[in-house]
């Protein structure tokens, strides 16, 4: 049987997430947390087929799930790229 496409899609953003982060952490930069961003959300938008549990419901349809929270972390590490960056310009 094979993969669905929406599955696929899903693997692949989750794999560009972990990319971005792991550069982010590496190379911190206002380029690099704006890219991580951008892709924390575009997870938070892809991430359907692969969401794993309701955490908080906000409505029947719309809530926070397992996989959502791999958005927050990635925002957290931008945030502390922009921070290591501010820092070093001091």
């Amino acid at each position: 049987m094979p993969i669905a496409p929406d599955f696929f899609y899903a693997l692949v953003v989750m794999n560009l997430l972990f990319v971005t982060a792991a550069w982010s952490l590496a190379r911190p930069g206002m380029a690099t947390s704006a890219i991580l961003t951008t892709v924390a959300v575009v997870w938070v938008l892809a991430n359907g087929p692969i969401e794993g549990h309701v955490i908080l419901s906000f409505t029947l349809h719309h809530g926070v799930t397992e996989s959502d929270l791999l958005s927050v972390i990635a925002v957290a590490i931008a945030g502390v790229g922009v921070w290591r960056v501010r820092r070093s310009r001091i």
